[in-house]
């Protein structure tokens, strides 16, 4: 299958990624977004990425381009470096999906593509003609040491003192900036799960053997916390005390307080506790950063001081205005970030207490998210396609589940029942998977919901 953009980046099998599709879409998206002949790049630690890169700073030359790799960084760090030169970049990765996928994301030098910038990058694809340039760009890799310094300019340095953290460090690719970050702000650091091969991480849908190795780390050592980042580490993994994965849309909602932001913006699939949680508006969006980014920027537009941030289900954090510190101030950055929601949940347990207390201190409404993988796109989208149009057939698989109250079709099909607990269904933008997202008063029950769905759905499609 030809690679496609999903819901955040393009994406394919990397035998499928070949360096001709890597540099017609680079030469694409260069030849429609405003540059100075500069192009920055960047990579995960996936063994296919290297090449990819090549790829795409061939297709940067052949538009007219100079190429500048930044280096293996997290995406949110590229991005920062985009914006402060004021240059389009390309970051080379498939993030959380496994290593035999990979992807390109891109941005402008003012931010995250859009929806709509996607649609023409697609529209100027063109025929690749003539060689093929596929040496390595010139290195610069400052931009690392810049992105840390963002949070060390923001948080007091004590801010973490006397906190014991394991950061789970598998081959994400800001595992050593992470742990750096919260040692320079007073943290114990253990690091826990260190990989020489690729482990594709899913902060939203972390399997079990992984949880349990999470709860038996976190008794071993005796730790405040376990956190941890996708494969581009756009994305936070954090668990309390005893373990427990806290969902990102909780990770979200703590750090929108933390920074005093007042509008959030949100896909729909997020908690609903945060209708109780005192915010002054509340917009919801269809998943993915794109949508979040254009929520973002319609609040800006309708009010340029809005306190804005945006959050997904997964946990990545985009702030839309300049937050004030205990030293300094936080500039804006669209585009998911996995650190700033780690060190805003870390930094509230000073505040709030443990981690487990603030989350019972929430309102009851808890989520739960996991994936049926291996089945066909167009097999869960022709499902999705035929519960929408079919209460009957609505009726038949969510029976157990009571009579349905609302009907949300805003991305795929979310069922809220009169019990008050939500169903959500939608075919994956990265991956041949269904995505289930479910909420009730526990995270237990929401668990059990989610399960139960997926095991019908495999039994009839499996």
């Amino acid at each position: 299958m030809a690679p496609k953009f999903g819901t955040s980046g393009l994406r394919g099998l990397v035998t499928d990624l070949t360096d001709e599709v890597c540099a017609r879409y680079t030469k694409a998206f260069l030849t429609g977004t405003a540059h100075d002949g500069v192009l920055l790049v960047g990579g995960d630690l996936r063994p296919s990425t290297r090449q990819h890169l090549r790829a795409v700073a061939a297709g940067a030359r052949a538009a007219g381009v100079t190429v500048v790799d930044c280096g293996t960084l997290p995406t949110p760090a590229l991005a920062l470096e985009a914006q402060r030169r004021g240059a389009p970049a390309v970051m080379v990765t498939g993030s959380h999906i496994p290593a035999d996928r990979n992807g390109l994301k891109f941005y402008t030098r003012t931010g995250e593509i859009t929806k709509s910038d996607e649609t023409a990058i697609n529209d100027r694809l063109a025929d690749w003609s003539g060689p093929m340039d596929l040496s390595d760009p010139v290195t610069d890799d400052t931009a690392l040491a810049r992105y840390a310094a963002r949070f060390s300019g923001f948080f007091a340095a004590d801010a973490l003192a006397g906190r014991r953290v394991g950061v789970y460090e598998h081959s994400a690719v800001g595992r050593d900036s992470l742990g750096a970050v919260l040692r320079a702000l007073g943290a114990k650091v253990t690091t826990l799960g260190r990989s020489d091969h690729f482990i594709p991480v899913d902060t939203e849908a972390v399997d079990e053997t992984t949880r349990s190795q999470l709860r038996d780390w976190a008794r071993d050592a005796g730790l405040d916390a376990i956190v941890s980042l996708d494969g581009d580490s756009d994305r936070p993994l954090v668990t309390d005390a005893s373990g427990h994965v806290i969902p990102g849309d909780v990770i979200g909602a703590l750090t929108a307080r933390h920074l005093g932001a007042r509008v959030l913006v949100t896909p729909v699939s997020s908690n609903t506790m945060i209708d109780g949680m005192g915010f002054e508006t509340i917009h919801r969006t269809r998943i993915g950063s794109p949508y979040v980014i254009e929520g973002i920027e319609a609040a800006l537009a309708r009010d340029g001081a809005s306190h804005v941030v945006g959050y997904e289900a997964n946990g990545g954090f985009l702030t839309g205005f300049a937050a004030v510190g205990a030293v300094g101030t936080l500039s804006p950055l669209l585009t998911r970030d996995a650190f700033l929601p780690i060190l805003c949940a870390l930094a509230g347990i000073a505040v709030h207490g443990p981690l487990a207390a603030q989350i019972d201190a929430l309102p009851p409404r808890r989520t739960a998210a996991d994936r049926l993988e291996g089945l066909p796109t167009e097999i869960s989208a022709a499902l999705i396609a035929q519960l929408r149009a079919d209460p009957g057939a609505r009726a038949a698989l969510f029976a157990p589940l009571g009579e349905e109250a609302a009907l949300d079709l805003t991305d795929g099909l979310r069922v809220t029942f009169t019990s008050g607990e939500i169903a959500h269904l939608r075919p994956s933008g990265n991956a041949p998977e269904l995505r289930c997202y479910c909420e009730a008063t526990s995270e237990q029950r929401a668990g059990a919901i989610v399960q139960s769905l997926l095991g019908n759905i495999a039994a009839r499609y499996g």
